[in-house]
């Protein structure tokens, strides 16, 4: 059997990029609601840099058939989102005076792990 005209594309549930931004998203907007007043900008900032990870990912997925430049682009974006949402992060550890995780704490480690078994 051939491949049709338009390469098949999509499948992101099973990229691991997308489970990690899902896990992402959803501890972020817990987070969120547990520790910041939910008509802070800041919460709403958090939840939307989250929830822009994920989806672009989502949408780099399902442009992969027809564009290989715009599945470049979104996944770019994804990325710029969740590197801002990280740096909200460590500025609400570090004007609380709370501790950053070495990247290879034993925490860092099994957070990295979640997302990899689907």
């Amino acid at each position: 059997m051939t491949e049709g005209f338009i390469p098949p594309h999509g499948g992101y549930q099973n990229l691991l990029s997308y489970r990690k931004a899902e896990i992402v998203y959803d501890a972020t907007v817990w987070f969120c609601d547990r520790t910041i007043e939910r008509r802070s900008r800041t919460h709403d900032q958090m939840a939307q840099a989250a929830r822009s990870g994920k989806q672009n990912i989502l949408e780099g997925s399902v442009a992969s058939g027809t564009s290989k430049e715009m599945e470049i682009k979104l996944t770019n974006v994804a990325r710029a989102s969740l590197e801002e949402l990280l740096a909200d992060y460590r500025d609400f550890l570090r004007t609380r005076g709370l501790p950053l995780w070495d990247k290879n704490s034993k925490e860092a480690l099994f957070v990295r792990m979640l997302g990899r078994d689907s």
